[in-house]
């Protein structure tokens, strides 16, 4: 009887162990910003089911995002956003996968903020980039919280914004993600 409780109290710890190296959400947030100086309106949109996965064994991090979930203030440009720029139908998903560039430099085990790097694959609209971006990772109580900004141009990801509207939107895109992640349990 001893054995039999010894041994389910060790499978018990090794599943915890196991769940413990995966953090996971699924309403992250991700905001993209393309406004210029000269643009009469904010052009920004806000998408609050960012999913996000996070190895803190390996490092490894997944992002994801479906396009469609980005929200403007104004209805007009969401339509221009997904129709004509973006092309969501055609071009569901922007994904990113990478890996901590300096994980041993992260203690999961107590509460605080450590600066990342992180270096990986951004696919969106249809190409994939390479991407390197700095951010915070924030441990607090068995939750981890990530953040990062960074900006991309839109050109490398073939977005073409039309001469028409050139001075209203950026070539450049400001991404921001901020997630807050918990135990993926099995």
């Amino acid at each position: 009887m001893k054995k039999l409780i010894l041994l389910i109290i060790a499978f018990l710890f090794i599943n915890v162990g196991f769940a413990q190296d995966k953090y996971f959400t699924k309403n992250g947030t991700i905001i993209f910003d393309a406004t210029t100086s000269t643009s009469p309106e904010k052009v920004s949109a806000i998408n609050k089911s960012l999913a996000c996965v996070l190895d803190t064994k390996t490092g490894n991090i997944q992002f994801s995002v479906l396009m469609q979930g980005f929200e403007f203030e104004q209805a007009l440009m969401r339509e221009h956003f997904h129709e004509n720029y973006l092309e969501s139908e055609k071009f569901p998903k922007s994904i990113f996968k990478g890996q901590i560039s300096n994980p041993s430099s992260i203690n999961y085990g107590k509460n605080g903020t450590y600066d990342v790097s992180v270096k990986g694959q951004m696919l969106m609209h249809g190409i994939t980039k390479a991407l390197e971006t700095k951010g915070k990772l924030t441990v607090n109580n068995g939750k981890i919280s990530v953040a990062a900004n960074f900006s991309i141009l839109l050109a490398d990801y073939q977005v073409l914004v039309p001469r028409l509207v050139g001075d209203k939107v950026g070539k450049n895109a400001t991404i921001k993600v901020d997630c807050t992640l918990q135990v993926l349990n099995n």
